[in-house]
């Protein structure tokens, strides 16, 4: 996830984990859990927002040691 074009992976593990980042800011400063206010506490469609928020996460901090697929082939679509 460096910088000039990003493949849909990156694109996709950036949204997720910004999602992840703005609900624990929600969750601190005001007290609210806008994921399980939307999809409700424990249900399955919950965990999985969490789930993906969680792998999208753990792959933005492998980015940053280029250990990501993309970062060590380029985000540049093969030809």
């Amino acid at each position: 996830m460096t910088g000039g074009k990003k493949c849909i992976g990156c694109k996709i593990v950036a949204v997720l984990a910004g999602i992840g980042a703005l609900n624990w800011g929600l969750v601190t400063f005001l007290h609210r859990n806008l994921v399980t206010g939307l999809l409700g506490e424990g249900t399955a469609a919950s965990k999985v927002v969490y789930g993906l928020v969680a792998v999208a996460g753990a792959m933005a901090l492998l980015s940053v040691f280029n250990l990501c697929p993309c970062q060590r082939q380029g985000c540049e679509p093969k030809k």
